[in-house]
């Protein structure tokens, strides 16, 4: 599984065409064949952007799902609802369709940040709203998810 590394500034646009910085572009090389897979986010209002092989062993997990338990079905349809293939053109570009634009708010200035074996791409003032309300008790939260974890683990 590959891991992302960074957060990249961008802009967007009127198409709603992002430019990947060279650095982003590398660490995307070996998936560029296979193409993305974009959505929206659960959490927050920004945008995922999967490899595809991410997506498709992802999609194994959600299949395993038991579709005739509405709960199940429910999540499955909001899951993947916006949910769109996507390639990075040849000069490095990422199209993001209109109504992904319009769900994550992305205007012109755009941050495309690594997320383990994902990109969030956010509209930048988003981005930084989000970022400032989770440092407030991001000590906190450390201890909480990571505290327990044995550190030769």
């Amino acid at each position: 599984m590959q891991h992302f590394i960074g957060t990249y500034e961008c802009k967007a646009d009127a198409k709603g065409r992002i430019m990947l910085p060279v650095a982003l572009k590398k660490q995307l090389a070996e998936n560029l064949n296979d193409g993305f897979v974009l959505k929206r986010a659960v959490f927050n209002a920004c945008l995922e952007l999967y490899p595809l092989k991410q997506w498709e062993a992802l999609m194994e997990k959600v299949n395993q799902l038991n579709r005739f338990n509405k709960k199940n079905n429910d999540f499955i349809r909001r899951f993947t609802a916006g949910v769109r293939l996507v390639e990075i053109d040849t000069s490095g570009r990422l199209l993001i369709p209109k109504d992904l634009v319009q769900h994550a708010g992305i205007s012109k200035e755009t941050v495309i940040s690594s997320a383990v074996n994902i990109l969030e791409i956010w509209d930048k003032d988003r981005y930084e709203e989000a970022i400032s309300e989770a440092t407030v008790d991001f000590g906190a939260l450390a201890e909480e998810v990571m505290g327990d974890k044995n550190e030769q683990d």
